[in-house]
């Protein structure tokens, strides 16, 4: 125990200062190379000169057409495009051994410029008109707010407290060494690649989030496909990446104050604030609401309006953490970890809201981002190779960190290594922090591209890399052994 707690303040020190004195070097340098912005729709065709026929059918024909352009009718065209597309691909996806999210992040890298506005930029411009992309962005967010809603129930507090010695060693491990490393990336890649005007500050910050990011809800279905539940390895991968989750996103909320409010001493007062509201979801919110459905009440479903109640909650959250300045997905995810440890209340509440929010808003919000990756801007050998540097990095950071810490804290090789693949699942989470990052305009289209191309990589290793650690173990089980 002595030697573990030594070996995680040495870790986290020597890993700390690095980060700090890349920064400190970067600062010197001046972002001077930005790729020319391309535009993630193409525009409408024009047709002012479209024929005006007094009655027949061309007349009739031409009205409905101009129906179609309505925005309304715009928007249930895409809805139901991406919706259906989602299914198909999350099918397919699953039909290969990869979660069904990986195929919904392929269907809107599809529907995007990368591959429907390059194969037929006519029908891509009259789906995805530039003017139609405000509604799908608001819809989309509201599908994200949900679903980071979600994921704060989903943790169980109760796994941080049996296993808190591996968990908090191989969790800040597994945050603060991929952190490390895409700050020192950051150093090499800043001036060729980050928009005009950012500092390096902000661009190091955020690249070090980008890498540290553990999709706690791919990884907990993985679990669950796999047979992994209530084993130790699934428990203590639970356990960790629930503590990922929450320091990560604490981080996060951390860096886009800095970023938002221009400097350390100006986020002083959103930070201070930030932590009022944390402050007040633990210790008024969440008593309260266990008091009103305590534990061992089993009622049926909540009612309408408890539901009404709770979405009121979630959103009132949100909107308070996006005025202060850091992301209205952050008071979410609190309100989500506040909810009530009733299990039957979650479980019901999860199922009304999930559903809805994972079948039809979500696949807006893969479709969204597909729109804004294009894959046409690494249109050379030095970005395709960038690519994969930042995925090997990525992979060392998260699997590599995670493998070695849990290695130290007791487990043996095969469950160290297989928890480190599941660590390095970054999934749906990934493309949440990336977009907030293209927000801001801290990353610019093609570092975004690069970025969203490293999470499907990274979330598709998952399930190959735990077949192979299976194969492994059958193989070598003298290693399961070793102290």
């Amino acid at each position: 125990m002595r030697n573990n707690v030594l070996a995680y303040l040495l870790t986290i020190l020597v890993l700390g200062s690095g980060i700090l004195l890349t920064i400190r070097a970067g600062q010197r340098l001046r972002a001077t190379a930005t790729p020319p912005p391309v535009s993630s729709s193409l525009p409408l065709p024009d047709t002012s000169a479209a024929p005006q026929t007094e009655g027949g059918l061309a007349h009739a024909a031409h009205a409905l057409g101009g129906n179609l352009r309505e925005p309304l009718s715009l928007l249930l065209v895409q809805f139901i495009l991406i919706v259906l597309l989602a299914r198909l691909f999350g099918a397919v996806a699953t039909r290969f051994g990869q979660p069904a999210v990986i195929g919904e992040m392929l269907a809107g890298m599809v529907l995007g410029p990368s591959l429907f506005g390059a194969l037929s930029p006519g029908a891509f411009a009259f789906v995805f008109p530039a003017n139609s992309l405000g509604a799908l962005r608001m819809l989309s967010q509201v599908g994200i707010i949900l679903f980071m809603f979600v994921v704060g129930m989903e943790l169980d507090v109760k796994h941080l407290r049996g296993q808190a010695n591996t968990a908090v060693m191989v969790s800040h491990v597994s945050i603060v060494f991929p952190y490390f490393l895409g700050v020192l990336c950051s150093y090499f890649i800043f001036q060729s690649f980050a928009p005009a005007g950012v500092s390096f500050i902000s661009f190091a910050l955020f690249m070090g989030i980008a890498m540290s990011i553990t999709a706690f809800p791919v990884l907990a279905r993985i679990i669950e496909e796999r047979g992994l539940a209530g084993t130790a390895l699934g428990s203590t991968a639970i356990t960790c990446a629930a503590v990922d989750d929450v320091t990560a996103w604490s981080i996060l909320a951390f860096v886009v104050a800095i970023v938002k409010a221009g400097g350390m001493a100006a986020s002083v007062l959103t930070i201070v604030l930030a932590l009022l509201f944390v402050a007040a979801m633990f210790f008024v919110v969440k008593p309260l609401l266990n008091r009103w459905f305590p534990g061992e009440t089993r009622a049926a479903a909540p009612t309408r309006g408890v539901i009404v109640g709770i979405l009121i909650l979630v959103f009132s959250g949100a909107l308070f953490t996006e005025v202060i300045g850091i992301h209205a997905l952050f008071g979410a995810f609190l309100a989500g970890i506040a909810m009530p440890a009733n299990p039957q209340f979650r479980s019901h509440l999860k199922e009304r809201l999930e559903n809805f929010s994972s079948a039809l808003l979500l696949p807006l919000f893969f479709a969204f981002t597909g729109l804004r990756t294009q894959i046409g801007l690494l249109d050379d050998g030095a970005s395709w190779g960038l690519a994969i540097v930042l995925v090997l990095v990525a992979t060392l950071g998260k699997l590599g960190g995670s493998m070695a810490s849990a290695r130290w804290t007791g487990m043996d090789w095969h469950d160290s290594f297989a928890l480190g693949a599941l660590m390095n699942t970054r999934g749906l989470v990934e493309l949440i922090v990336l977009n907030i990052g293209l927000d801001l305009g801290i990353l610019s289209a093609r570092v975004f591209t690069l970025m969203v191309i490293m999470a499907l990589v990274t979330t598709c290793m998952t399930g190959p890399l735990l077949s192979l650690g299976n194969l492994l173990r059958r193989k070598n089980p003298a290693l399961a052994l070793c102290p």
